[in-house]
């Protein structure tokens, strides 16, 4: 987006299951934000193993492998919540009011679709790797020291199915804020101007002095 964002909230069911999704989603951060700690962790004994004993950490790459989907899709639903993904607002900035709405709710639609597509696309993709006959319900595995594929493959459509609920919940937030021409509307976010953000910064600024 082109600047900071804001995210008002309410006494309201939207607003109250807004946050309380939020709540999973910045779980599901988290991990991933710490799933990078852990293979950094990973990385120094590696290396710290290769020049000191000569014998680096056994499967480091299938590790990293691994954590790949932990740390590219896990924090994808907290983004779109906090409006963090990168966008072109040069048509969005200008509109106002119900056609600001409007435009939100069809680019919001659009995006659900292609994220139910990915859920759809990517649970047929673990369940060819996934099976209760093979060992370690397995059907193939990683190349240094076998580990099971299928974990990181669920990961992918569990974390768009989550982006499809919290997209669902920004259309429904369109939805209301467009019906009631709402000025400062709930559950979405919304683009801090210059003000704004001196103001809030300045607030930061002035907490860590006292």
């Amino acid at each position: 987006m082109a600047g900071r964002s804001l995210l008002l909230t309410d006494d309201s069911i939207l607003s109250k299951i807004d946050q309380s999704f939020n709540k999973l989603e910045a779980t599901l951060a988290f991990i991933s934000g710490f799933t990078v700690f852990l293979l950094m962790i990973l990385a120094v004994i590696s290396v710290g193993g290769r020049n000191l004993f000569n014998q680096p950490l056994s499967g480091y790459v299938d590790w990293i492998e691994q954590a790949m989907p932990l740390i590219a899709f896990m924090g994808i639903s907290y983004v779109q919540r906090n409006g963090g993904h990168i966008r072109m607002d040069m048509v969005v900035g200008v509109l106002r009011g119900r056609p600001l709405y409007l435009v939100e709710w069809i680019t919001t639609f659009a995006i659900l679709i292609l994220m139910a597509l990915m859920v759809w696309g990517t649970w047929a993709h673990f369940q060819r790797s996934f099976d209760f006959n093979m060992p370690m319900w397995s059907r193939d595995s990683s190349m240094d020291i076998a580990l099971p594929i299928w974990p990181a493959k669920l990961l992918a459509p569990v974390a768009f199915s989550v982006l499809c609920v919290r997209l669902v919940l920004q259309l429904w937030a369109y939805t209301r804020a467009f019906i009631r021409d709402d000025q400062a509307p709930i559950a979405v976010p919304l683009i801090a101007d210059a003000a704004t953000l001196a103001a809030e910064e300045a607030q930061h600024v002035s907490s860590q002095n006292d």
